[in-house]
């Protein structure tokens, strides 16, 4: 693999995480390269080009034209099927049977499918699944995690609480993380969801969830205790509890803030602070030198599908009143 070798990208979607995060991330990737854009506005496609120095901007109706451009290699989002390497916005899809096409589609055209969860390669997330993976803290007995975020009326993105779009509320756009990155923390996936879900204003949260709490049961005896909800400010945590010490850090998962990492582990107490960094280049250079080498990439699709499938365990509970167990 030539040191001087990037991968061309193409941004696909030009949201509020794709011009605060996504593209800027371009600047300090090494191994990855802005070609192109494509957004439902090419005005806007074109004015974002300009910004941060992609060659290309393309309307959505020109999506073909973009796949066919030569200089493009992957795309943040989908386009298996033109030969282009696929770097997917978590959720993966918007329920578990679009995501195992899309594992299966990327896997019979021979290209590569990463989910984009950014928790891989942050800094107090690997140090807090360093210290879990090296037993300081012993026997895992429980982990705490939340992830909220206030949705307004008239501020916040409303497709947000459409199911058509979202595929729920906010345990798919934030409770997906604590699932996800609890589940890479420990390195194994919970058998069974049991779950709560809550609607204070039943009109305005009519078709998604408010909120919703749940219990993960891992084969190694570890509960995990999560919620998520669209009515408080945002706010995240892990609190990881185990025979030997425990260890929380917080906040946990935004990316535009400083973390702290507190614990106690055989008396000794530990505190870290983690500065906020480009969470976003280093997965693209992970996604970039996977696709480089021709070595599989982590997190990949099925990681996506398999939260997927535990999210909808969860929300199966939720209305059941009961445990349910998670069919991979």
């Amino acid at each position: 693999m030539k040191k001087d070798r990037k991968v061309g990208f193409a941004v696909v979607g030009l949201g509020a995480i794709a011009q605060v995060a996504v593209l800027p991330a371009f600047r300090n990737a090494r191994r990855a390269q802005l070609v192109a854009l494509v957004s439902r506005d090419k005005r806007k496609a074109e004015k974002l080009a300009r910004k941060f120095q992609a060659v290309a901007a393309y309307s959505s109706g020109e999506f073909d034209a973009c796949l066919e451009n030569p200089d493009v290699t992957a795309v943040y989002l989908a386009a298996a099927k033109a030969g282009k390497h696929v770097l997917c916005e978590k959720p993966l899809a918007i329920n578990s049977a679009q995501s195992a096409q899309m594992v299966r589609v990327c896997a019979e055209y021979g290209v590569q499918l990463m989910t984009a969860y950014r928790k891989y390669f942050e800094p107090s997330a690997l140090f807090l699944k360093k210290l879990i993976q090296s037993g300081q803290l012993g026997k895992l007995d429980m982990i705490h995690t939340a992830f909220s975020e206030l949705h307004v009326s008239g501020r916040s993105l409303p497709w947000l609480l459409e199911p058509d779009v979202a595929g729920g509320g906010p345990l798919m756009d934030l409770g997906i993380y604590c699932v996800n990155t609890t589940r890479w923390l420990v390195g194994e996936d919970p058998f069974e969801a049991a779950a709560y879900a809550w609607k204070k204003d039943a009109a305005r949260f009519r078709d998604v969830e408010e909120g919703i709490a749940f219990r993960l049961n891992f084969p190694s005896g570890l509960l995990v205790q999560g919620s998520t909800t669209y009515s408080s400010v945002l706010s995240s945590f892990l609190f990881v509890q185990g025979t030997k010490g425990w260890a929380c850090l917080s906040p946990a998962f935004p990316f535009e803030v400083e973390r702290r990492l507190t614990g106690n582990i055989g008396g000794k107490r530990l505190e870290r602070r983690f500065p906020r960094v480009d969470e976003f280049a280093p997965e693209l250079d992970a996604f970039a030198s996977a696709i480089l080498a021709k070595k599989p990439v982590e997190p990949d699709g099925r990681q996506g599908h398999r939260d997927l499938l535990i999210l909808e365990a969860i929300y199966a509970s939720a209305r059941k009143n009961e445990p349910v167990a998670v069919r991979y």
